[in-house]
């Protein structure tokens, strides 16, 4: 991969280097464009490569004739907010998706005993067909691919904004450490991931930063299903940032969960990762988050021998940490992955003349539940359709725009830790209206510094606590306290966009 110096447009830039981006750019590369790959971590970064966690998991159908059952079941799962086209589109093309894989080189784990209870997807009913995607391997693959490929790569650019010329995207502006630097390009992708980073506990890489949104918002892109931010139990102890296995809970004792049906909450909560309220076992998440920042201690009383896949777990927590989860452990929510985010069609186009998003970016393939490995499976179907369509549609530019400075990084700490206060568990209108008034205030103070790094971030987070502000119910990944029941009249799509005045607003989607 050869290295951006500063002087080339490209036919398609694409932002974000994890499997959703490097799909895009191989895609975009193999249409016969110029391409460009900019990320703010190194290449192969992103939630796809985040280590706190065992293993990315990649699910399919079955076979063909499991097609239509999947695409009801992920319809089912979303609770009305999954919108049917992006759905097949989704699910028509893992299968070719993992064909492109092995081709390549990448090696792809099977399961010894497919038939256990544990292989079966999170909020998924059946097993589908499951794959290990080794990060490892994928990396190795695809850095030779896009070498080949002739992709031009530029680590550690962080995105400030799109460019526009007669009102199209052609190309960005980045954060190079303190310098600007411009990018020219006929098209943009956006593959930067969810919005992990607007939260101070997250279970996410550093340069997942939550504020590509705020970019695409002001350009005239739509958002949806931003309110539904997955929370996933974590570990505070021994160790911190490190994903839970959630399978474990069948086998588990959670510090405050003294409720008489215990076991059974348990054992449901140990079919799916992330919270849900459309479940009965978020009374298990309820008292893990009223533990508070200590985190509710955890112990188990396992079988002599364990399922497979959780002996995979315990095999990595061990070789990684040097000692067994049944060592003892204590554990609290954390901001997970988006099931919302960009609005995009098919071919991951957002509206936007020029701008393309994918991934974990955008929304509407899933709903207000996930099932678990579709995440991956959105990345590398959405990668490619949207990569080969910014081929396609990639037009000239001029270049040698003139960047605008870049202030001094502001310190984002109190927006991360607010976040957690009033947008994970628990929310409610006094607390997202508290949220809404330190962000007013951020704004305010940012006024004279004009720091486009605030300003994005705090746009970001002003979409997300708009939504939640707007779903007056508990569905899925959005859990209301002040509104604890799902109402059957909101099962439709809330769609985020700016007004005249540059806020956002929410309203269903036509």
């Amino acid at each position: 991969m050869a290295r951006y110096d500063g002087n080339e447009v490209f036919d398609v830039l694409v932002v974000g280097a994890g499997i959703a981006g490097c799909e895009a750019a191989l895609a975009a590369a193999e249409s016969g464009a110029r391409v460009a790959l900019a990320s703010a971590g190194e290449t192969f970064s992103g939630s796809s490569f985040f280590p706190g966690t065992w293993g990315l998991g990649l699910v399919g159908p079955a076979s063909e004739k499991d097609e239509e059952d999947f695409v009801e079941t992920i319809l089912e799962v979303g609770r009305g907010m999954a919108l049917p086209g992006l759905v097949r589109a989704l699910v028509r093309g893992v299968a070719p998706a993992v064909a492109r894989l092995e081709e390549r080189g990448v090696e792809l784990r099977g399961a010894a005993r497919p038939e256990e209870r544990d292989f079966i997807p999170c909020f998924d009913r059946k097993c589908r067909g499951w794959h290990g995607l080794e990060r490892a391997s994928y990396r190795t693959a695809t850095e030779a691919a896009l070498r080949r490929a002739g992709v031009t790569t530029f680590p550690r650019h962080e995105l400030l904004d799109l460019v526009e010329q007669d009102g199209r995207v052609c190309g960005a502006l980045f954060a190079r450490g303190d310098c600007p630097a411009y990018v020219a390009a006929g098209s943009v992708v956006l593959a930067t991931g969810g919005f992990g980073g607007l939260f101070s506990r997250t279970l996410t890489m550093p340069d997942v930063l939550g504020t590509a949104a705020a970019v695409a918002l002001r350009h005239g892109a739509r958002l949806i299903n931003v309110e539904f931010i997955q929370i996933m139990p974590g570990l505070v102890e021994p160790v911190r940032d490190v994903v839970f296995n959630e399978r474990t809970f069948r086998y588990a004792r959670v510090e405050g969960l003294d409720a008489p049906d215990a076991a059974e909450l348990l054992d449901e909560r140990g079919g799916h990762g992330p919270f849900t309220a459309s479940l009965p076992d978020r009374a298990v998440d309820f008292a893990i988050a009223a533990a508070g920042a200590r985190g509710a201690a955890v112990t188990y009383d396992l079988p002599e021998k364990l399922p497979e896949f959780m002996q995979t777990y315990f095999d990595w927590f061990e070789g990684a940490f040097g000692r067994r989860p049944d060592a003892g452990l204590r554990i609290a929510p954390y901001a997970h992955a988006s099931n919302g985010g960009i609005l995009v069609d098919e071919t991951g186009a957002t509206g936007v003349p020029g701008l393309f998003a994918c991934g974990e970016a955008t929304g509407g393939m899933h709903g207000a539940d996930r099932i678990g490995g579709l995440s991956s499976a959105n990345g590398l179907v959405f990668g490619r359709a949207a990569g080969r369509a910014a081929a396609q549609q990639s037009t000239g530019v001029a270049k040698g725009q003139s960047p605008r400075n870049i202030p001094e990084r502001e310190d984002l700490l109190a927006l991360r830790s607010a976040m957690d206060k009033h947008c994970l568990l628990g929310r409610t209108a006094e607390g997202l209206e508290a949220m809404g008034r330190l962000l007013d205030e951020l704004d305010e103070k940012n006024t004279q510094a004009a720091s486009l790094r605030l300003a994005n971030a705090t746009l970001s987070a002003r979409a997300l606590v708009t939504a939640m502000l707007a779903r007056t119910e508990s569905r899925g990944a959005h859990h209301r306290a002040d509104f604890p029941d799902e109402d059957p009249a909101q099962a439709r799509p809330l769609m985020v966009r700016l007004d005249t005045d540059g806020r956002p607003v929410a309203e269903p989607l036509a």
